[in-house]
C-alpha cells in the first residue's frame, strides 16, 4: 500500500507490547484515526520522540481501515511553554480528550482541526484561563452540529436574543424562557452575549467573561458537554485536581 503525508495533532497515545506505541491522530487532511508505530517506544529516527498527547506533526502513514500503520513523523511543534506548565497540560489534555471522544472517526473536519491547533497555539503563547476553555466548548459543539442557540425560546417561540432577563438551558442544549420554566441551567444576558460573540469569532483572546458570566456559562457548556459523552474525562478530572476544583 502506498503511504500518504499529512498534518496530524496526536490526541492519545499508548504502549502496545515492548516496542510499539498506537496513536489516535487528528489529521488534517482524512480526520480521526488511529495508527500503530512499530518500534515507537525506542526509534528516535523514524518518530523524533514525539508520539505524546497534543503533539503537532507531519507524518507518513499508510491508511488501513482499523489500524492505520505510521511510518515517519517529523515535528511540527510540541507546544514546549504548555509542557511546562502544569495547568496549561490540563487544558490542552482536555481538548485533546474531549475531541478524541466526540469526533467520529475517518470524519474529516478541517474546521475543528483549526479550532484545535488555535487553541493549543493560544496556550503555548499565553497565560491559561478559563475564558479560552469556554471559547472552545462552545465553538467545538458549535462544529459539531450541536450549536447553543440563544434567539428564541424552544418552548414558546418567544424571541430572547434582546431579553434582559435569564433564560434557561438543558444539558441537552434546549434554551427556554423564564415563562416557560426554571428547571435548567440560568443564563443572563451577559452570558448569552458573550458566548453568542464567541461563536461568530474565530480569534482566541477576543472574548473575556466577567466572573458571574463565565460561572454561568461554564455550568452550561460542563452539562452540554457531559450529555454527549458516554462515561467521564479522565484529562477532566485531572484539570479539576489542578484548578483545585471538587
Amino acid at each position: 500500500m502506498q503511504a500518504t503525508e499529512c498534518e496530524a495533532v496526536v490526541l492519545a497515545a499508548m504502549d502496545y507490547g515492548e516496542s510499539d506505541r498506537i496513536v489516535t491522530l487528528f489529521t488534517h487532511e482524512h480526520g480521526k484515526i488511529r495508527a500503530i508505530a512499530r518500534h515507537g517506544k525506542k526509534s528516535v529516527k523514524r518518530f523524533s520522540g514525539a508520539l505524546e498527547v497534543f503533539a503537532r506533526l507531519h507524518l507518513q502513514l499508510v491508511l488501513k481501515e482499523g489500524l492505520s500503520s505510521l511510518r515517519t513523523t517529523e515535528i511540527v511543534t510540541v507546544f514546549p511553554h504548555i509542557r511546562d506548565d502544569l495547568l496549561k497540560i490540563g487544558y490542552a489534555g482536555y481538548a485533546c480528550e474531549v475531541v478524541d471522544r466526540l469526533l467520529p472517526e475517518a470524519m474529516g473536519n478541517q474546521r475543528l482541526f483549526r479550532l484545535l491547533v488555535s487553541y493549543l497555539e493560544q496556550l503555548d503563547a499565553f497565560p491559561a484561563g478559563a475564558d479560552d476553555r469556554r471559547f472552545f466548548e462552545v465553538n467545538l459543539l458549535k462544529i459539531l452540529g450541536y450549536r447553543l442557540s440563544f434567539e428564541t425560546c424552544s418552548r414558546c417561540g418567544t424571541s430572547v436574543r434582546s431579553s434582559s432577563g435569564t433564560i434557561y438551558c438543558t444539558s441537552a442544549g434546549e434554551t427556554f424562557c423564564s415563562d416557560c420554566g426554571t428547571s435548567g441551567y440560568p443564563l443572563g444576558q451577559e452570558a448569552r452575549t458573550l458566548l453568542q460573540k464567541a461563536m461568530a469569532t474565530g480569534r482566541f483572546g477576543a472574548i473575556r467573561f466577567s466572573e458571574n458570566s463565565l460561572r454561568e456559562a461554564g455550568a452550561v457548556l460542563d452539562a452540554v458537554v457531559a450529555s454527549h459523552l458516554t462515561r467521564p474525562l479522565h484529562s477532566l478530572q485531572f484539570l479539576q485536581q489542578v484548578l483545585g476544583v471538587h
